[in-house]
């Protein structure tokens, strides 16, 4: 059963008492580190960060009803996940993460194109995501989703 949040807030309300510490804490990292422009929202029942239309009227080319996306982050029941769509649509900014997981983690890397699985909730990298989230900006990720994602 697919529940439609309304708010971050609501979903956090929603994440079991002994989760919600370590996913507020990513979600603050997050939010902490975030560059100018992007804002938070619900995404695809998700907590999301986007590129609202008032800076990227175009929206998302799959759902130009929606803001493009650039991070969401979920707490599944076994794991945290991070959807960061840089990791999936820029190789340089991929390969940087890949290789400075292990040194922020002695977990192994658990990832898919641009979703990162955090197995243990008390073992996110967050130092390592906070670096991730400001290395790309507003200008830079509708340049990097103009040129290798959106549907000519």
């Amino acid at each position: 059963m697919k529940i439609n949040y309304k708010t971050p807030e609501e979903y956090l309300d929603k994440i079991p008492l002994d989760r919600r510490n370590s996913f507020e804490m990513l979600r603050n990292v997050i939010l902490d580190n975030l560059p100018k422009g992007f804002s938070e929202t619900i995404n695809y029942g998700m907590i999301g960060y986007v590129v609202p239309f008032s800076i990227y009227p175009d929206g998302y080319q799959a759902d130009p009803k929606k803001p493009l996306p650039f991070v969401n982050i979920a707490s599944q029941k076994n794991y945290f996940a991070l959807h960061h769509l840089g990791l999936y649509a820029n190789k340089n900014l991929l390969d940087w993460f890949v290789n400075e997981y292990p040194k922020f983690s002695k977990t192994k890397l658990d990832m898919g194109k641009g979703c990162v699985r955090f197995k243990d909730p008390n073992k996110i990298p967050l130092e390592l995501i906070g670096k991730l989230i400001r290395k790309v900006s507003v200008s830079e990720w509708i340049s990097i989703y103009e040129s290798t994602l959106k549907k000519k």
